[in-house]
């Protein structure tokens, strides 16, 4: 049976990989934030490393759309 691989920090890359799709876009987190109906501050949390792992499958899913991008894209190591 091939052993399976686990991302420990998938939060870390999630956040990498919207803060990268957002900038790639030339996109503001406010911007984001408005296109996906979430305030700015929470938008900057999530791509924070200081702050905890607090967002849903729904608001990653809202930011791929957004940002036009996969759901693969944003976990994608």
């Amino acid at each position: 049976m091939k052993q399976l691989k686990f991302d420990n920090d998938i939060y870390g890359t999630i956040r990498k990989n919207i803060k990268k799709y957002r900038k790639e876009k030339g996109i503001t987190a406010a911007q984001l934030a408005e296109m996906v109906d979430l305030s700015h501050e929470f938008i900057r949390q999530i791509e924070s490393e200081k702050v905890a792992n607090t967002f849903s499958v729904d608001t990653l899913y809202r930011i791929s759309v957004a940002l036009d991008t996969s759901l693969d894209k944003l976990i994608e190591k």
